[in-house]
């Protein structure tokens, strides 16, 4: 994982630092560096996930770069998430030409794990069908977890770190089934 993080060139000791310290004498199983640059205003901003996956949690670690009156400072997150406590991981992959002779090709990842601490809600107003009606009829919505998703690109990311993010799920959907026995 040091390495990712060296090649990265984001802050790697601190995030390390961080990590490690998160990690304690757990075994490191898996992980996933992903790197993304973010546009506030007229300043470019980077932003750094890492996910850390033990026998028994999760680690989510966030580092985000902030500029105060001209001094540059950087904040590192890490969230701990018991494997049992993990509800959904979901993979939603992306592929261009899914009916080519050589099968489809993979060009985008999309990972959203919930383990219950964000939700979101999505409310819209309700009817009954009649499209002459006037009446309140209050609200209907949907509430979905959404505690962490990340989305790669083979455009964006490369192919690598998009299997990686492809892989890194599936152990990890199989980690939370097994925490829970």
């Amino acid at each position: 994982m040091q390495s990712d993080l060296e090649r990265h060139g984001y802050y790697p000791q601190l995030v390390f630092q961080a990590l490690d310290k998160a990690l304690g004498p757990e075994e490191l199983l898996a992980y996933v560096v992903h790197q993304e640059a973010t546009f506030e205003r007229d300043e470019l901003r980077r932003h750094m996930s890492v996910l850390a996956l033990t026998l028994t949690r999760l680690i989510v670690s966030h580092t985000d770069e902030h500029n105060h009156d001209g001094e540059i400072y950087a904040s590192t997150s890490n969230e701990s998430v018991r494997l049992s406590a993990i509800d959904t991981v979901v993979l939603n992959q992306v592929v261009k030409n899914p009916l080519g002779s050589n099968g489809p090709a993979l060009s985008e990842v999309v990972l959203s794990v919930g383990w219950g601490a964000v939700s979101r809600i999505e409310l819209e107003p309700a009817t009954c069908g009649d499209p002459e009606c006037e009446a309140e009829h209050g609200f209907v919505g949907t509430t979905t977890n959404d505690d962490f998703s990340l989305r790669v690109s083979q455009a964006a990311d490369g192919d690598e770190t998009v299997a990686k993010v492809r892989e890194f799920a599936d152990i990890l959907s199989q980690a939370s089934v097994s925490g829970k026995n």
